[in-house]
């Protein structure tokens, strides 16, 4: 049965179907933007971790391949969180709202970690702190919004996705200004204050979050049960379909953020506040783009809208070979962003109408450890091929990702959209 977006179908005026005034917690509105809230923090750590890189490498002395190990480390351990994750989150719905605010919390070490760093192996210990916990956030949260949205899964997703997009534009700005006046290490110290103090007010926002009302209720199954699902999911063609082009796109964008900010500010020598603002011009656009592609794809399908976009991502991966400095550069970076991120919630969405709201997080968990695996080892590709055959070669490794995930997601058959 289909149901408002809404935790207790609140009508318009915020009243439930009694009349009576709801809990501001209770609406989808109030979900959909903490949740969204959150998820900037992450994103904002993360993408301002990127614009850091050039001074992380002078810092260790560090290669090409050496980096790329950095951002090796984050995708294997968020992969290998996300598979039992899946099957654990799923069995402990009614707790969501505290292991969202735990996810904040761990974020915030993580980033106290990395900024304390004497040796890189603690740098590697607190990216892996920050990545554990991003990736076990999106379980909950893309749950919730496919529970409680789910005739608008694709929209409730991207806007979920904006929240990280602000954190993607935002953060590297911030923090190239800031390196003007701070170390590296004093700018992660103080990007771990905010996501510390959020932790305790995320613990009252997601107090309700994954609770339905008695007959909007998603059946129940045992753990013992929900191990037998996961097994027959492990055995479903089509979810190791999407799971291959979610992998392949985690591949590209992991290459692109290992080598982009080498090449800014290593070989054209900008500024750290150019190349904050070239980072961020990375993903302006698709802050934009990000919630009318994902109601796009509601409207017209997932595969009508995400094709394209991969297209639009390989087209512009090569012009960055062609157009390799100056304001034309500039202007291929941002529109480069188009589709860049706003693919992600659309496959979160049809990886989830695979699987069913039951298992739904056991589902995301399964696409998204085969995705941070194989993203894993294109960092180390990306950063050997940047040090040994040069720019152009790792970017048109990224083109060739792309184009390999658009053909493969064009030739899935994927099903019908469901509101159940």
């Amino acid at each position: 049965m289909a149901i408002e977006p809404s935790f207790h179908g609140e009508n318009k005026h915020g009243e439930n179907q009694h009349g009576e005034k709801e809990n501001l917690r209770l609406t989808s509105q109030f979900m959909i933007t903490s949740l969204a809230v959150g998820h900037t923090v992450f994103h904002w750590i993360i993408q301002s971790f990127v614009v850091l890189l050039p001074e992380i490498q002078s810092t260790f002395h560090l290669s090409g391949v050496g980096v790329g190990g950095i951002f090796t480390i984050r995708e294997l351990v968020s992969g290998l969180v996300s598979l039992p994750g899946g099957v654990i989150v799923d069995g402990i719905r009614r707790h969501w709202g505290v292991l969202l605010a735990l996810c904040l919390g761990a974020s915030s070490l993580g980033s106290l970690i990395m900024g304390v760093s004497p040796v890189y192996p603690l740098l590697l210990i607190g990216i892996a702190v920050v990545g554990m916990s991003h990736s076990i956030w999106h379980l909950p949260a893309s749950a919730s919004l496919v529970y409680h949205v789910p005739h608008r899964r694709g929209m409730a997703l991207a806007f979920h996705g904006v929240g990280g997009s602000i954190g993607d534009v935002v953060g590297p700005v911030a923090t190239g200004g800031l390196l003007m006046v701070l170390g590296w290490r004093g700018i992660l110290s103080v990007y771990a204050v905010a996501p510390f103090f959020l932790a305790f007010l995320a613990a009252w926002s997601f107090q309700h979050i994954g609770r339905l009302k008695p007959d909007e209720e998603v059946s129940q199954v045992d753990m013992s049960t929900r191990v037998e699902i996961s097994k027959r999911l492990l055995r479903n063609k089509l979810l190791w379909g999407i799971a291959f082009v979610r992998g392949l796109r985690a591949m590209s964008l992991v290459a692109l953020v290992t080598v982009l900010p080498l090449y800014l500010g290593n070989e054209l020598g900008l500024s750290p506040f150019s190349r904050g603002i070239h980072i961020g011009l990375l993903i302006a656009i698709g802050l934009v783009a990000k919630p009318f592609m994902g109601y796009l794809s509601d409207r017209w399908g997932r595969k009508q809208v995400l094709v394209p976009g991969l297209l639009w991502s390989t087209l512009f991966a090569i012009l960055l070979v062609v157009f390799d400095h100056g304001p034309a550069l500039t202007v291929t970076i941002a529109l480069m962003g188009l589709f860049l991120y706003p693919d992600q919630p659309i496959l979160t969405a049809v990886s989830m109408e695979v699987v069913g709201r039951e298992v739904a997080t056991t589902g995301l968990g399964i696409v998204s450890f085969s995705s941070f695996l194989m993203a894993a080892a294109s960092s180390l590709i990306a950063g050997g091929l940047y040090e040994g055959a040069g720019m152009d070669v790792a970017l048109y490794y990224v083109a060739g990702l792309f184009a390999l995930a658009a053909v493969v997601f064009a030739l899935l058959p994927l099903p019908g959209r469901s509101d159940e």
